[in-house]
């Protein structure tokens, strides 16, 4: 099969504007006549363009099989794939507002080990899109199944369920608790460009400098926040998650609309985050993390963006039925050591205001700066407050964080990694670090399921127990699917007259 027609005129049309930026070069100022001269490289550009596309149209092909995706591929070079279904992770669909206009849509194929989209189809119709994302995901439920198509006592289909849809509330809350704080960065650029224009308004430099800095910075954060709460609003507008057999199914979007699926036979771990904001309105989110993604990839897919945290949990255990935890905190050592730590940074922090006040002309009230030694030994104590884990008979349950408190449910025959980290102020206090590693995350570098600075004795006791749980829970696994390819060669019994 090949793509749809419309794809030559859109992806010409995506290329051309791509060469928008060099066109204001063109206009301040060009030997070939401004004006004239980018109508021309617009039109030669055009021509190349579209007849790259038309060729691209014409080898480019693909055909789903019983067991593959085999797509066929390349204008000066030809490549040919073939993608196993029984390794497809996640089929997702995106259309921006260009290829809703036309009927477009483009298909991502995330794989199992894959750090990086398997194959995209750029772009087919959107009834096909959704008939291949139907039809790869029930050729992978056929391939888990025992039950051959000869049996008379196949299971009946599964209708889809709706889970969750998400309310105009719970998306304008959204918006405010889903402030990216990575874009507070943009401060540090934007600040030292915009405070010297502002500061020229004022006689004396030094008072110039007192005043604006500061209201450069909270007007800088202010636009950096109403820009990221925007974006949270558009990326999960008309937010709906749905069930169909083992998948879980999502669609979300404003401007660009996106909808995919989530095996839940790869799921690696939930995780259900709640930012301070949300906390204090008794709201959370859940994340289902699969494998196959590196670590900056979107592995970690939003099951729920927001929604009350007894909604939350319910979703959650309905994907995992753990139970609802206990946690048990670290040792109160641990929390002496969080204060000595903030201490030894707040220390610093008075001490380098100090030496500027002394060292510079620039007057500086250093004293205001040691309001964060009384502060340091109560971040300690959140710190400590909000770490937990939880070992329970099917799962173990992790909790850390303040800003942003996340719970982390592993399932013992998902664990891949069981292993205890003590660094040599740990070891000072007898402390240690139990990490759960799974396919799903980051590996043992960072971003991985943890229980911080637990004892060190318990840490080790803990790693034997899930090293134990998890070859129990693969037994119990494969007893069952024995059982069930048993039942499933059995001859039926008939009935005598």
């Amino acid at each position: 099969m090949k793509l749809d027609p419309l794809s030559i005129p859109y992806r010409t049309g995506k290329s051309v504007l791509r060469l928008a930026w060099v066109l204001v070069f063109l206009f301040l100022g060009s030997p070939l006549d401004g004006l004239t001269g980018a109508g021309l490289l617009v039109v030669a550009w055009f021509v190349v363009a579209l007849a790259y596309q038309l060729i691209y149209y014409q080898r480019f092909e693909y055909e789903l099989t019983d067991d593959s995706l085999d797509i066929v591929s390349g204008v000066v070079s030809r490549r040919n794939r073939e993608i196993p279904v029984r390794r497809v992770q996640n089929v997702d669909i995106s259309r921006n507002v260009a290829q809703r206009l036309l009927g477009l849509a483009q298909i991502n194929l995330e794989t199992a080990g894959g750090s990086s989209t398997e194959a995209s189809l750029n772009c087919v119709s959107e009834d096909e899109a959704r008939r291949l994302q139907s039809a790869i995901g029930q050729l992978k439920r056929e391939e888990g199944q025992t039950a051959t198509d000869d049996e008379p006592d196949a299971e009946p289909a599964v209708e889809e369920r709706r889970l969750f849809d998400i309310t105009p509330k719970e998306l304008a809350l959204l918006g405010v608790t889903g402030i990216d704080l990575r874009l507070l960065s943009v401060v540090t650029v934007v600040l030292p460009v915009v405070a010297p224009s502002l500061r020229e308004r004022f006689a004396d430099p030094l008072v110039g400098l007192a005043v604006t800095a500061p209201l450069a910075a909270v007007v800088i954060v202010a636009v950096a926040a109403v820009v990221s709460g925007v974006l949270a609003v558009t990326n999960y507008y008309g937010f709906q998650l749905s069930r169909r057999s083992e998948e879980l199914q999502y669609e979300r979007g404003l401007l660009q609309r996106f909808s995919g699926t989530i095996p839940l036979e790869k799921v690696q771990t939930l995780g259900i985050s709640e930012s301070f904001i949300a906390r204090r309105l008794g709201y959370a989110s859940l994340a289902v993390e699969t494998a196959g993604y590196g670590p900056d990839d979107a592995g970690s897919q939003s099951a729920v963006p927001l929604a009350d945290r007894d909604r939350v949990l319910s979703l959650a255990a309905s994907v995992e039925a753990f139970d609802d935890p206990d946690f048990r905190r670290p040792p109160r050592r641990a929390r002496q050591r969080y204060v000595v730590r903030y201490g030894a940074v707040a220390a610093v922090a008075v001490g380098a205001v100090f030496a500027a006040d002394r060292l510079t002309t620039l007057p500086v009230a250093w004293y205001w700066a040691g309001v964060l030694l009384p502060v340091a030994p109560v971040a300690a104590h959140l710190k400590w407050v909000n770490l937990g884990y939880d070992v329970q008979p099917e799962y173990v349950v992790l909790r850390e964080g303040f800003w942003t408190r996340t719970t982390t449910v592993v399932p013992y025959y998902r664990v891949q990694t069981v292993l205890n980290s003590r660094t040599v102020f740990q070891r000072r206090r007898r402390l240690a670090t139990l990490v759960v590693d799974t396919a799903g995350s980051s590996g043992l570098t960072g971003g991985q399921p943890r229980a911080l600075d637990i004892d060190a004795d318990r840490a080790a006791e803990l790693r034997e127990a899930v090293a134990d749980r998890l070859q129990e829970s693969l037994d119990r696994r494969q007893e069952k699917r024995r059982r069930e390819r048993l039942r499933s060669i059995e001859p039926p019994t008939t009935g005598t007259a």
